[in-house]
């Protein structure tokens, strides 16, 4: 029992001891006593004056002086105006310090039989371009979602679904063949996904360019897109591909393994991974096939061309396409078959998408498209809408070959992240291999942190300078205080001392150490908050916190230069859960911690 829930307990039986009334559990308002006064946990006492018909006050010491008397793990209390500030007795931290030092998966809740399965869908890339920035907040926001609903008892499926077919992918497919000259990944020395980025940007550049000469020739812009020979040609290939040709169906085979071939390098170096991935390309039929059922079931409607709507007006909303006049699919169609296909697959109890904010309307629309269909879990899908990305010089564009590429930018990390190490000395004794594996820690650190600090739902601009940086809130911050403890645990090792003595739980702390361990015992309350407000950004925030507070600890008070046995092996304990706890949060973002810089 926390001692949040002990208070609450013992404050149902004060209030009906004191005044003869029951308390509901919802009345009671706890939180942390502020910096400035003293105390650990704060009552409000305003929500039971009608019970007391005693001034707020009068309230406050009333509960107080019966709380003190009756519970062995409080000190003493004051009274600010309406609130009740308690003081937790040392003994109490000094046990709870403890529990969590023994406890090697301390505020980490595994999942049991019966838990609730969880399906997040993370990345969903394009096959005809690489990478870029808004995957890796994509990639970072999804995996760290994972780890964050295992880690509180969830069961949970990584799964991916890639975007393999369509009028888009085509464009990169017609590219290589108009101006490819056989080029491949082997004989250019270019990553595949690269590769075929070029020539979906270089199919963008001969189109514009033909959209400009139709104009020339007198046409409007949307006279010239609708007449343009090269996009009717990708056009026909899409048709091709839905229809089997075997020409096209290889072509596309080939040029989509070269891209999955450089999504993993990518998907390595981020560290991220999936259970399960699905193909576009073979769940749009399931989607097809449950649209045309709902057509004939009169759930939506066909125009006279054929394209087949949902009429979604008695929602609010508008009217959506579903099929086109041609009988290809779109991403609506996609979706409902992927998620036809996942439903029948796992025992799911919740669907999560995680997918920027400017596909907000479309996950509205699926969600009742597939509660229309008959899905029972249709209206339970939660879509984790995240805000865009930019760098400070502004938007990128993948058609025009403006985006940031990911590879790009982890190179970019890790190579500032070498230098600025070896600046500051932090590779100082280190082997060639040893200040490899820092740079490139220390380097996607700062990139993973500096995503993830960020509450998801806003946009971002990302500062790759103000990323790498050893002060202020930064994943090498954090980083640098997970490796100073552990040298200061190798200290204790070399020199023989054990913190496994039981120490004085009279010790005489300051008030830095008692709010360090206070801040550490939040560590499962914060798990559970970013689980169910789907935010690592509270893990990320946490950790700078306990990292900050702990840096200050250290510059105040003396660890292993301390005289007091019993206060010594206390200061080597709070490191190390401090650095154990470091390591776990750290890890729920996906990053690692050095022990050694």
């Amino acid at each position: 029992m926390t001692i949040n829930q002990l208070l609450e307990k013992n404050l149902i039986l004060a209030i009906e001891a004191l005044y003869g009334q029951r308390v509901d559990q919802a009345q009671i308002q706890l939180q942390p006593t502020k910096k400035e006064f003293e105390g650990d946990i704060t009552i409000v006492v305003f929500p039971f004056l009608r019970i007391s018909k005693k001034k707020p006050e009068e309230t406050a010491q009333d509960l107080g002086k019966w709380l003190v008397d009756n519970t062995a793990e409080l000190k003493s209390y004051n009274v600010i105006k309406g609130f009740l500030n308690l003081v937790v007795s040392p003994a109490y931290w000094l046990q709870v310090l403890e529990n969590a030092y023994n406890d090697q998966q301390y505020g980490i809740r595994t999942a049991g039989e019966n838990a609730p399965l969880v399906m997040v869908e993370y990345s969903s890339p394009n096959t005809n371009k690489p990478l870029h920035l808004g995957h890796i907040r994509n990639n970072l926001l999804g995996y760290s979602l994972c780890k964050i609903l295992e880690a509180n008892g969830n069961k949970v499926v990584k799964t991916n679904i890639v975007n393999d077919r369509g009028i888009h992918i085509c464009k990169s497919m017609l590219g290589w063949q108009k101006w490819g000259n056989g080029e491949t990944p082997a004989s250019s020395g270019k990553k595949g996904d690269h590769l075929v980025g070029d020539y979906y940007v270089a199919f963008d550049k001969h189109y514009k360019q033909e959209i400009a000469e139709l104009q020339e020739k007198g046409m409007t812009k949307e006279e010239a897109e609708a007449v343009s020979p090269l996009m009717g040609e990708a056009r026909e290939m899409l048709q091709k591909w839905e229809a089997g040709d075997q020409e096209v169906r290889l072509l596309w085979k080939t040029m989509n393994s070269w891209v999955f071939a450089g999504f993993d390098e990518t998907y390595k170096r981020l560290g991220v991974s999936f259970d399960k991935i699905y193909y576009e390309s073979e769940t749009y039929l399931f989607g097809k096939k449950k649209v045309l059922e709902g057509l004939e079931k009169g759930l939506f409607y066909c125009q006279e061309d054929g394209s087949v709507w949902a009429d979604l007006t008695t929602e609010g909303l508008d009217q959506k396409v579903l099929l086109r006049s041609d009988g290809t699919s779109v991403y609506m169609t996609q979706d409902i078959g992927t998620a036809n296909l996942r439903f029948s697959e796992y025992p799911i109890d919740k669907m999560v998408y995680v997918v920027g904010n400017e596909q907000n309307y479309h996950f509205q629309v699926l969600s009742i498209l597939l509660d229309r269909l008959g899905f029972s879990w249709g209206k339970g899908l939660v879509h984790f809408s995240y805000g865009m990305v930019e760098l400070p010089e502004g938007k990128m564009k993948s058609r025009e070959g403006t985006v940031v590429d990911a590879d790009d930018l982890i190179d970019e990390m890790v190579s500032t992240a070498r230098e600025t190490s070896l600046e500051l000395g932090k590779l100082d004794g280190l082997t060639e291999d040893q200040a490899k594996d820092i740079a490139n820690m220390v380097g996607l650190g700062a990139l993973k942190y500096f995503i993830l600090k960020v509450d998801p739902r806003k946009n971002m601009t990302f500062n790759p300078k103000e990323s790498i940086d050893f002060n202020g809130n930064t994943g090498p911050f954090i980083q640098y205080t997970h490796a100073r403890i552990q040298s200061i645990l190798r200290k204790v090792e070399e020199s023989g001392i054990t913190p496994s003595e039981k120490f004085d739980t009279n010790l005489n702390l300051s008030d830095k150490e008692l709010y360090l361990i206070r801040l550490i015992t939040t560590f499962p309350n914060i798990i559970n908050d970013a689980a169910e407000g789907f935010s690592p950004a509270l893990i990320a925030n946490y950790m700078y916190d306990l990292a900050k507070e702990y840096n200050q600890f250290y510059h105040d008070y003396p660890i292993l230069k301390e005289s007091d046995t019993s206060l010594r092996f206390f200061r080597i304990m709070l490191s190390d859960t401090t650095s154990k706890i470091i390591r776990s949060g750290m890890d729920l973002l996906g990053i690692n911690v050095p022990d050694r810089m």
